[in-house]
């Protein structure tokens, strides 16, 4: 996704953490002991750099993957880490570095693994595997035991589907003549579900996935899609808020189904398009929030 989106995404999630992982260990100086990533470019700190591909996110003259560390770092600052999980490629994916978890994003990946592939991309069934030796790694430095329950009460945050769309979908039309947006949101939302219940067979109660944002109002999407038009494309917002439909309710239906199992969905549509939208709203929204605080 766009570096500007990312930024933006990241920022809520920020907040987000906080507010679903109150309670964590009284005594511990972290709201969750470890944070475990998987998804795409969105949160992608550094694991496309060990791969032939052209998704990159450390590309000149602004790095987006420097503006994305820095914003993982004010994030784990948040939940009260000092530094943010590494890339899992990375040679700093080691030792005691694992302990607070890792990150296995990779930029170009989505719910449709065949998509990601054709980027050259880390799928979410590879990243999977990659978790499992994630596992097995941390056993190893912190013991069968605490590293047992790292997993149970680590938070997972999981980022896809607007590649799945704006690379793929969008672009591909032998799948945009064979498919409805709805029914291709189908399908990912089934890929959704069965990477949840595999992850929560993995030991994952905590989890954290991002809505899609306005895809209308992505900027590659405006460039390749819009036609010199003025504003946001509208199908593909409908196609993202009918997604979103679904996604939430596959969400609830997971909680209801597996004991002890806490998903949250992050809605990030609305934010996103009210800041594309109505900048100067959010400039004043946010100025008399400020105000209000400094006068508490």
């Amino acid at each position: 996704m766009d570096g500007y989106y990312s930024r933006r995404v990241i920022m809520f999630m920020v907040f987000a953490f906080a507010a679903i992982n109150r309670g964590y260990g009284q005594e511990s100086t972290t709201l969750v002991p470890a944070i475990i990533t998987f998804g795409d470019s969105v949160v992608d700190v550094g694991n496309n750099d060990y791969l032939p591909t052209i998704f990159k996110a450390n590309y000149p003259p602004c790095s987006c993957l420097e503006v994305l560390l820095k914003l993982f770092l004010l994030a784990a600052e948040t939940l009260g880490f000092t530094t943010y999980p590494p890339a899992y490629l990375s040679p700093e994916a080691s030792g005691k570095n694992l302990l607070i978890g890792a990150n296995f994003a990779s930029a170009g990946s989505g719910y449709d693994d065949k998509a990601s592939m054709v980027n050259h991309a880390i799928t979410l069934t590879q990243q999977l595997e990659y978790f499992k030796e994630y596992q097995a790694k941390l056993a190893k430095v912190a013991g069968s035991t605490k590293s047992a329950s790292i997993i149970k009460d680590a938070l997972y945050v999981l980022s896809a589907g607007s590649s799945d769309f704006l690379q793929n979908y969008y672009v591909n039309p032998l799948l945009n003549h064979a498919y409805t947006p709805d029914q291709y949101g189908s399908f990912l939302i089934d890929t959704f579900t069965n990477f949840v219940k595999n992850l929560y067979g993995l030991g994952a109660r905590k989890i954290g996935v991002t809505s899609l944002p306005p895809l209308g109002c992505v900027p590659l999407a405006r460039t390749l899609f819009g036609y010199h038009e003025k504003g946001c494309i509208s199908r593909f917002n409908t196609d993202a808020q009918q997604f979103n439909k679904k996604l939430n309710a596959a969400a609830a239906n997971l909680q209801k189904q597996h004991p002890g199992l806490k998903i949250v969905v992050f809605n990030i549509f609305k934010a996103l398009y009210d800041i594309v939208n109505f900048p100067l709203t959010m400039v004043l929204l946010k100025q008399q929030k400020d105000v209000v605080e400094r006068e508490q």
